[in-house]
């Protein structure tokens, strides 16, 4: 169920455009070079991962550099999941960069250096942002569920180590990506995913019940600080939902599909809604602002009114409070 399932190839997200990816060990003749290896009458699936992944360029780029420049403006008074969302960031930030080295490796380059490169980018993307993920809402579970044990793990060394373990599992499994040739291996994306979004689920039910059992008789409104924690694992519950759950939905029904449309179009289409991640994840992050720094209030008011509204619904009292 990872990015090369099924295919003899061993390819990744968009599966059937490398004809490089082969294995050491097998001494088959190479076939003839093809833009889309076997789909070439089946491109619409390939074509909208590639439409998806020059979304990632023109918006998610800079909108992941805004984040980790935000991230780095407030480090004065960073939030405890900072450290996460600035990691996730740049992870995004440098997936959407493969881009054009795919599109240049493609129809011009045709190196099998440069695919190793691109397949290691797409391990990135497939461990690092589940992972992150569920960082954020570990953080966000401990201090709502827990909140006297949150008090005593405020400090970094424990975010940042909690990071480098994160760290050093996605580059193992990227790594493993691209030296291929281990058995089963699908099966370790197929594990993360299902574990990250159990995981997600649980998570965000138990602080909403807590979170409405927390308030008092006659109370209407949750706790500032409880309400900010409620809405940021809820963002990431949707993230996970929109961008995870259909290659969970799509890749165990694999046996329904012929080879070929499974190929050229489940995998393809499965994969682009992973990819498109890199877009939403900073969007979703800067729609929680109140206030966006390096940007023009005008262009703030135009293209999210929603962030300059909702500090005006405040009354002055709450707008002190963090």
């Amino acid at each position: 169920m990872e990015r090369n399932a099924s295919l003899p190839l061993n390819s990744t997200s968009i599966p059937t455009l490398f004809p490089f990816n082969v294995t050491a060990d097998i001494n088959a003749t190479v076939k003839p070079f093809s833009v889309f290896d076997g789909c070439d009458n089946q491109v619409e699936g390939i074509l909208f991962d590639l439409t998806i992944q020059c979304i990632n360029v023109v918006v998610g780029i800079p909108a992941n550099i805004l984040v980790i420049a935000i991230l780095i403006h407030n480090r004065k008074d960073p939030s405890t999941s900072d450290i996460f969302l600035g990691c996730l960031a740049f992870m995004d930030a440098y997936f959407g960069v493969m881009t054009p080295i795919i599109f240049l490796n493609l129809y011009h380059w045709q190196s099998k250096g440069v695919w190793s490169s691109i397949k290691f980018s797409y391990g990135v993307k497939d461990t690092s942002g589940p992972l992150f993920l569920s960082c954020i809402c570990l953080d966000r579970f401990i201090a709502v569920i827990f909140p006297i044990m949150f008090g005593q793990l405020k400090h970094i060394k424990y975010r940042l180590s909690l990071t480098i373990l994160v760290l050093c599992l996605t580059f193992a499994y990227s790594a493993a990506k691209v030296v291929g040739g281990f058995p089963n291996f699908e099966k370790v994306f197929t594990g993360e995913v299902l574990a990250t979004f159990s995981w997600m689920v649980i998570c965000n039910g138990t602080i909403l019940w807590t979170l409405k059992k927390s308030r008092g008789a006659g109370k209407d409104e949750m706790h500032p600080m409880k309400k900010k924690a409620f809405k940021m694992v809820l963002s990431i519950l949707c993230i996970i939902v929109f961008n995870y759950l259909p290659l969970v939905a799509l890749f165990p029904s694999e046996d329904y599909y012929t080879p070929d449309g499974f190929r050229c179009y489940v995998q393809p289409v499965g994969f682009a809604f992973l990819n498109i991640s890199s877009t939403i994840q900073p969007l979703v992050y800067l729609s929680r602002l109140e206030k966006v720094p390096f940007l023009p209030e005008t262009c703030v008011k135009k293209w999210c009114p929603c962030v300059c509204a909702e500090p005006n619904k405040t009354p002055p009292a709450q707008n002190q409070q963090p």
